[in-house]
């Protein structure tokens, strides 16, 4: 997953190696900007979602991909987030990933395999219907 995201992910915590993600059963992209009202309203939602999935044992990671038009915005948002990001300065990599699964509207949550393949794009009303029950529609995606 490195050639999609770098070498390196961010925490609020510091920098986090790409190569942990293969230690999460899910891995999803949210493509989400601090500007974007709907974004705002569901980035909690997401939240508490990713805290009751991963509440026993890691299943869940999301990595933020910003589309943020300043670091100040960037920074002021991540930090309402419990998961990982593309760093801000990264635009070759955070652009990369907007063309590859064809993000044309935000916020949206792209779930992929360990090859980087899109599995479910709509995950975002996934979390919002059904909340942790959407990880069996997941575990079927992935199969």
């Amino acid at each position: 997953m490195e050639e999609l995201f770098g070498p390196t992910l961010m925490s609020k915590h510091g920098p986090v190696p790409t190569a942990s993600l293969s230690n999460a059963r899910y891995v999803l992209i949210y493509f989400s900007a601090h500007w974007c009202p709907p974004c705002r309203a569901f980035t909690p939602k997401l939240a508490l979602f990713y805290e009751s999935v991963n509440s026993a044992h890691k299943q869940v990671e999301v990595i933020f991909s910003s589309a943020d038009r300043s670091p100040d915005q960037f920074q002021e948002y991540f930090e309402t987030m419990p998961w990982l990001a593309i760093p801000f300065p990264d635009q070759a990599h955070r652009n990369g990933v907007a063309q590859r699964y064809g993000v044309s509207g935000i916020p949206m949550l792209v779930l992929i395999d360990r090859q980087g393949n899109a599995k479910r794009t709509q995950c975002r009303e996934d979390v919002m219907q059904k909340g942790p029950l959407c990880l069996a529609d997941w575990d079927s995606a992935l199969r």
